[in-house]
């Protein structure tokens, strides 16, 4: 007869074996759902980003549409469709209403600062920078900073001496940081070619930088400009009088396409595009800037 204390020793053995064999059937079963949420969650991502980029290619299909009195307006406002089960909100801004960091005065530049909430001297320091930056030679703007400057700040690089190549460039310019560069962001270009952006287009973070403009003026005036049917003439001032004209627009614009499935999940895409025609091989746009990113 087989001893009381083996059998004690037998029965502790298969508690262990069970409890581990728990353990690794729990770990299963976790690795099992991990990877199906996984696979949940990469394609909801798949789907909701294919659908912001046929958002996309809507809002071109409507800024093309030849008919003013139904083609969508790119100043900003809201514009919602249903594709495929996901719902798809597009906002579109002409460049043309934007400052263009390439052509811009220092003037214009220390608005925009100053309006974003940056001190006036560090609005006056970045605003020359940029000029610095981009202008052919190596002699040094009131406050702004040429090649030496940036080697006294440790830097390894020195201004361009030539055009910005891409909007993130200015993160580039002495004083910049990312935050103040978030700021401004969505009100900067490089392809409007134009010394004053256009107001009747032009973001709240622009409009806001304009002379005489105060945030609760910059605030009615986008309210008002977006009230106003496609193809209808304006009855807009600026604080200084000046009729606001819709006239003028150009061929790039900035499309932000969400796309929300409905379990929540969402999509957003940032693109520049340049509508097509003689030059870019007919194609109905070109991407300048793209930016993809899921909010959810």
């Amino acid at each position: 007869m087989r001893p009381v204390n083996q059998r004690g020793v037998a029965f502790i053995i298969v508690l262990w074996i069970i409890a581990l064999m728990s353990i690794l059937l729990g770990s299963f079963a976790v690795i099992a759902r991990t990877e199906n949420l996984q696979a949940r969650h990469l394609f909801d991502a798949t789907a909701a980003r294919y659908a912001a980029e046929a958002g996309i290619h809507r809002a071109v299909y409507e800024l093309r549409n030849p008919d003013p009195l139904t083609r969508w307006v790119a100043d900003g406002r809201p514009y919602e469709f249903e594709f495929d089960d996901c719902k798809i909100e597009l906002r579109m801004t002409d460049d043309s209403g934007k400052i263009d960091i390439n052509v811009a005065d220092a003037v214009m530049l220390k608005a925009l600062f100053q309006s974003s909430g940056i001190e006036e001297r560090r609005a006056e320091e970045l605003a020359d920078a940029i000029i610095d930056w981009r202008d052919p030679d190596d002699l040094a703007s009131t406050h702004g900073a040429e090649e030496s400057d940036y080697k006294a700040a440790g830097l390894k690089y020195a201004p361009r001496n030539a055009p910005f190549e891409t909007v993130s460039e200015v993160q580039q310019v002495l004083g910049m940081d990312y935050d103040t560069y978030h700021l401004i962001e969505k009100a900067i270009t490089l392809y409007s070619g134009r010394n004053q952006p256009s107001p009747a287009y032009a973001p709240l973070e622009v409009l806001r930088a304009m002379p005489g403009m105060t945030e609760e003026q910059a605030q009615m005036l986008l309210t008002q400009r977006q009230a106003v049917p496609p193809g209808m003439p304006y009855n807009i001032t600026m604080p200084d009088g000046t009729p606001v004209m819709a006239e003028g627009g150009g061929l790039t614009y900035s499309i932000e396409s969400r796309a929300t499935l409905p379990n929540g999940s969402s999509t957003r895409l940032d693109a520049t595009i340049r509508l097509g025609g003689q030059g870019i091989g007919g194609r109905p746009f070109v991407v300048l800037r793209w930016r993809d990113g899921e909010d959810q």
